[in-house]
């Protein structure tokens, strides 16, 4: 999806808490907001306005995770997070009934393979949240989806119960081995993985959101592999809108790209990572902090 596109489509509408809960160490609301969910695509984002008392606040980005258009003006959208700052800690104490003016679809979407093939999802901590949304997609298409989930320790984990239900087949990977694979994502993307191998084989698509030293790993894992790379950037944003610049990425050639409007979706063979400082670097034991 093109920025044009995105901005001509994004709406503001103001919608009621249907759900607070709670996925592991992440915090997750669900909004009644028909017109957003109707509207957006794996990978887009919205932007909450959050109030604190006696701040100013930019409104705050976050990833769709799961969007429900089955009750026709009832559609709602879900985002996950974490506290860790006073605009989040201020959106964790949402209650039921609560109202919550959101801004989007935001941004640009995960694009499909022209033909159903096989896809392979990775995703780093609540980086993930997208790739359920976009798992769903992939597989009304006809595509056998694969994932690898990974974060420092289990409870990190961004729901990988709800995951195995979206998936062909779930692999875990944390930090400390308290489950799955003990080490980073990028371990079990290694030869011989079954799942890699069946994206090359098959002309598939891998996808990845998380922080961007492991998108770097991972689009460099695919790059090996002869693979086409999507991912969905975490930097940080302000304005979410263009104007600001503040969330730009260096691409191959030179230019500066927006991470709210360019993407936050880029191929992963255009971004340069070694101007980020990540080439050859490995994923970290934590996910980005994002306000």
């Amino acid at each position: 999806m093109s920025a044009a596109h995105a901005a001509r489509t994004a709406v503001q509408e103001t919608g009621r808490v249907l759900r607070v809960g709670r996925a592991g160490e992440y915090h997750e609301l669900t909004v009644v907001a028909p017109r957003i969910a109707e509207l957006v695509e794996p990978g887009q984002f919205v932007q909450a306005r959050v109030s604190v008392p006696g701040a100013f606040l930019l409104r705050r980005p976050f990833s769709v995770h799961q969007a429900d258009r089955s009750r026709a003006g009832h559609g709602t959208v879900s985002i996950v997070f974490e506290v860790i700052g006073p605009g989040t800690a201020a959106l964790a104490g949402a209650r039921t009934h609560d109202h919550l003016d959101l801004v989007g679809p935001l941004g640009t979407a995960w694009t499909a393979p022209p033909e159903p093939a096989p896809c392979l999802l990775v995703g780093g901590g609540y980086g993930a949240a997208p790739l359920f949304l976009l798992a769903e997609r992939l597989r009304a298409a006809g595509c056998r989806v694969d994932m690898v989930l990974g974060a420092a320790t289990a409870a990190r984990l961004l729901k990988p119960t709800d995951a195995k239900r979206h998936v062909a087949s779930l692999t875990l990977a944390t930090d400390d081995g308290s489950t799955g694979t003990r080490g980073q994502v990028t371990d079990v993307l290694g030869p011989p993985s079954p799942a890699l191998a069946r994206v090359e084989a098959g002309g598939g698509v891998v996808y990845a959101c998380g922080p961007m030293p492991m998108l770097a790993a991972v689009a460099r894992a695919a790059g090996a592999a002869g693979v086409p790379c999507q991912v969905a950037v975490e930097e940080r944003m302000a304005c979410g809108t263009g104007i600001c610049f503040s969330c730009v990425v260096p691409t191959i050639g030179g230019a500066m790209a927006r991470s709210c409007t360019d993407g936050p979706v880029f191929d992963g063979a255009a971004i340069a990572w070694a101007e980020l400082g990540l080439a050859g670097h490995q994923t970290p034991g934590r996910e980005e902090l994002v306000p």
